[in-house]
């Protein structure tokens, strides 16, 4: 398994509108095993974001998906930054799949 975790802000006042945003592109993600989306409670513009996907050609993939880029432009400009990617290995979990 390919996971992500990352930490994302958005622009002063914009953090809900970016969280509806992500949220409408995880639909139908092939290979998608977890997607969360949550708002940070000490920070009022950062989201984090976690991600478990059966590969990493799978993430790769769903960013080429209509759909997601479409959510991508629409979000792009209330996107203050990127703060923090990190790549995990996923090895369990609730409603995960043994590694």
């Amino acid at each position: 398994m390919y996971g992500l975790i990352g930490k994302m802000r958005a622009q002063p006042g914009k953090r809900d509108e970016l969280v509806g945003l992500l949220r409408e592109a995880t639909g139908a993600l092939p290979g998608c095993l977890s997607y969360i989306v949550a708002r940070d409670p000490a920070d009022t513009t950062a989201i984090w974001i976690t991600e478990v996907w059966t590969d990493a050609d799978s993430h790769k993939a769903s960013l080429t998906l209509p759909d997601v880029q479409a959510a991508i432009a629409r979000a792009r400009p209330i996107i203050a930054g990127f703060e923090v990617q990190i790549e995990t290995e996923p090895v369990g979990g609730f409603g995960l799949p043994e590694a």
